[in-house]
């Protein structure tokens, strides 16, 4: 495109897709697969129409007579695997045509250096004891530092937990941002969570290192002595006296009952406007760093982090207005200063910008272990499934690591006409305060935290702001914005944007799981589910896309149903898959091989290791047999006007350091009982049970191993799996000692319900 001048403008970003020979490779074993699955029903209906119509000679009769008598087993087969079926075909959608992105920030800093918008920063943390104050404090000062002007800038800390600590902690850290942001860009830090920086340096002795040297040394000796002030505070539980004294702030605890019962705390820690406070060690204009926990009364719901943010959206509306608002979780660090202008780049851009609503980075993590024991890491997701849902119109809003435009978040309806960021970001009101007091400044904005603004403005959590009723407020909100139009973009820099802590227990991994399901299928039965209400407002590939994840919970039963009945069947002598000698087994047996072999070439292709693969699998066996299958029974519940108390669960960041050691081993931790582990353990006593007794029958009949692996080798193969799978399961139930194994009681109620479903069934059939 053209400029006012008629010079070539180049655009700020570019699309590239994925390589017309891997599209057209992939597309063909698709198709090659979608034949497989095809042949897998024409066998299913064909043998059920045999057993009702078709009537051979003797020995065919008596195969149509067992046939009848386990025909509900096979109609069962027929609906699990129609179902998973279906749900690989939402899969596909995922990796029909991926796009990847790619910024030019030297473009951005030519056009619009002086003229850039201001970025609101939203740093959410709930909970100082699963979330370590220090940890938030790391995420705040990487995002503080950020290569971006500071005085365009502006930080928030969401306190839901309006804990003094935090507080204290974020006044210690504002004190120390004073000698870490002029350190970040003199030596051009990368990471800039100081201690993620301080994790990866290697100390150098050479004379020509001695300046750099000498001021590491001096601000990691800043950085020990605030972490110590903090963590000394955090164990006793008290602010020390001088400080309260000190810093007027502390008096808003004065009237302080407890988490879920206090006033609107609000403090603007700095600002450019307070000429004394506001500068670091070298005289520059610190970013704006404003605390907020908002009100919070028992008779009043809270809504939780969509809560949260929605206060933060109307507050910071009032003391920075920034244009652009980027929100993070506590735990995911910046890790790459340039992340705001690549954001803007999608924004600014003079062709495509005014299209886009959110951008949306990958969430990754550090320490992971080699093999990713719980498959924290999302590599496919990350690398390949969010390419492809940006292919299909614009990945989803995952919650964090995210950049929204301000006014799209307030309600703005999509408009083609202008970008609104280019066309006001010059007239940006650098004196926004003018002559207003910083302190009547916060006195102003703290009714808009207030528990009763929004019965007053009732379109919050409906039309503005995040959206209210769902576990999974991000991905509706980002779901909403699509289906009024607005775009979406993904950017997956080489250097990643953000990182995080992974979860350490499978416990954690499995309540994170369940609470994604459950909101996801919350989604599905909403005005926005992506099957039926979104249709027409977003394109088909889009549509199925989002089916992949809002079918979390229903796709728990047919996995259910496969580990459980064909074991069964197994252990009664019941053939439900044809023999190896029947033409039949060839779709079977190459669906199998073919899926295998493309989700373990997808992850080798995404850096993983095959145990990684490994692990998934388990883990996606897990997932979909409990968290997925509570998810699916709690919401049918609630359907039914049966809720079951439960809240928004916060994922805890620690754990303990013999669980940390058993992480960094890769054993698998499962602690504490749970109905979610007795689930999984009496599925895995079950298969294992099966397995013992085919192979007791195998051996001691005459001719049986022969026999039964000609007529249930399908069969063998899947409980075979399913035992290997559960071998940490057996582990954890039986053979270890340490804290982190199964507890005595999860071991003997799964081995009574396993045993007791293995013996009425004998029994029975």
């Amino acid at each position: 495109m053209a400029n006012k001048e008629g010079e070539i403008s180049y655009p700020l970003f570019e699309t590239r897709r994925a390589t017309s020979g891997w599209l057209i490779i992939y597309r063909f074993f698709s198709f090659s697969l979608f034949l497989g699955i095809f042949s897998i029903f024409l066998y299913r209906f064909s043998y059920l129409l045999n057993i009702v119509v078709i009537h051979g000679g003797k020995e065919e009769e008596e195969d149509n007579e067992d046939g009848k008598s386990w025909v509900i087993f096979s109609v069962g087969l027929l609906g699990a695997e129609l179902f998973f079926g279906l749900y690989w075909v939402f899969t596909q959608a995922l990796r029909w045509k991926p796009v990847f992105r790619q910024t030019f920030k030297h473009r951005l800093s030519q056009r619009y250096e002086q003229s850039l918008p201001r970025v609101d920063v939203f740093v959410c943390t709930a909970d100082p004891e699963k979330e370590p104050t220090m940890m938030v404090m790391n995420t705040v000062l990487s995002v503080m530092a950020y290569d971006y002007p500071t005085e365009k800038l502006s930080v928030y800390l969401s306190d839901d937990a309006a804990s003094e600590i935090t507080f204290y902690a974020l006044l210690e850290a504002s004190s120390f941002a004073k000698h870490w942001l002029p350190f970040c860009k003199r030596f051009n830090v990368e990471p800039r969570s100081p201690l993620a920086y301080f994790n990866t340096l290697s100390f150098p002795t050479s004379s020509e290192d001695s300046v750099w040297t000498k001021e590491l040394a001096h601000i990691k000796k800043l950085y020990e002595d605030m972490e110590k002030r903090i963590e000394d505070a955090a164990k006793s539980g008290q602010v020390p006296r001088y400080v309260r004294l000190k810093h007027k702030g502390f008096s808003q605890w004065d009237s302080f009952s407890s988490r879920r019962d206090h006033d609107t705390i609000l403090q603007i820690l700095l600002h450019r406007k307070d000429a004394q406070n506001s500068k670091d060690v070298e005289e520059c204009v610190m970013p704006t760093l404003v605390y907020l926990a908002r009100e919070k009364r028992p008779q009043y719901p809270h809504h939780f982090k969509a809560g949260a943010m929605n206060s933060l959206i109307r507050v910071s509306s009032k003391i920075s207005n920034g244009k652009i608002i980027m929100n993070v979780d506590c735990d995911m660090y910046s890790n790459n200063s340039k992340s705001v202008r690549d954001a803007l780049c999608f924004f600014m851009d003079e062709e495509k910008g005014h299209e886009i609503a959110f951008v949306q980075y990958p969430q990754n993590f550090v320490g992971v272990t080699k093999n990713d024991l719980y498959g924290s890491h999302m590599e496919v997701f990350s690398e390949l499934e969010a390419h492809g849902f940006d292919g299909c119109g614009g990945p989803l809003y995952i919650g964090t690591g995210c950049f929204h435009r301000r006014d799209v978040l307030c309600g703005r309806k999509f408009s083609d006409q202008h970008n609104a960021i280019i066309n006001d970001c010059n007239n940006d009101n650098d004196d926004l305060l003018t002559m207003e007091s910083l302190q009547k400044q916060e006195q102003e904005s703290k009714p808009l935290a207030s528990c009763t603004y929004e019965e007053q403005n009732p379109l919050w959590g409906s039309q503005m702001g995040l959206l209210y009723g769902c576990a999974v407020e991000d991905v509706i909100t980002g779901l909403s914005m699509q289906c009024k139009g607005w775009k979406s973009m993904y950017y997956n820099p080489e250097r990643k944007a953000f990182l995080g802590a992974p979860l350490m227990t499978l416990g954690q991994a499995l309540v994170q799981q369940k609470r994604w399901a459950e909101g996801e299928f919350q989604i599905l039965v909403s005005k926005y589910s992506p099957p039926w209400h979104a249709y027409g407002k977003l394109s088909v590939g889009l549509q199925l896309a989002y089916c992949n994840y809002c079918f979390w919970a229903p796709i728990s039963l047919p996995t259910v149903y496969y580990c459980i009945v064909p074991s069964l069947c197994l252990l009664k002598g019941i053939p439900l898959f044809p023999k190896i000698s029947s033409p039949w087994f060839i779709p079977f047996a190459y669906v199998i091989v073919a899926e295998t072999s493309c989700s373990l070439l997808e992850f080798l292709r995404c850096g993983s290791t095959v145990q990684g693969w490994w692990n998934e699998q388990r883990m996606w066996l897990y997932k979909r047999t409990s968290s997925y299958f509570f998810a699916f029974m709690e919401s049918i519940l609630k359907l039914l006007g049966f809720p079951l108390a439960s809240g928004f669960a916060i994922t805890a960041k620690v754990s303990e350091q013999e669980a940390s050691e058993r992480y960094e081993k890769e054993i698998m931790e499962f602690g504490a009982s749970s109905p979610m582990f007795t689930h999984l353990a009496t599925i895995a006593m079950l298969n294992l049970f099966c397995f013992l007794g085919v192979s007791m029958e195998a051996l001691i009949s005459e001719g049986g191993l022969i026999r039964v692996l000609e007529k249930m080798a399908l069969q063998i193969i899947l409980c075979v799996v399913l035992v290997l799978i559960n071998v940490p399961m057996y582990e954890g139930l039986f053979f270890r000692k340490d804290k982190g194994r199964l507890p005595t009681s999860v071991a003997i109620k799964s081995t009574v319900f396993a045993l007791s479903a293995c013996g009425l069934f004998k029994a029975l059939l």
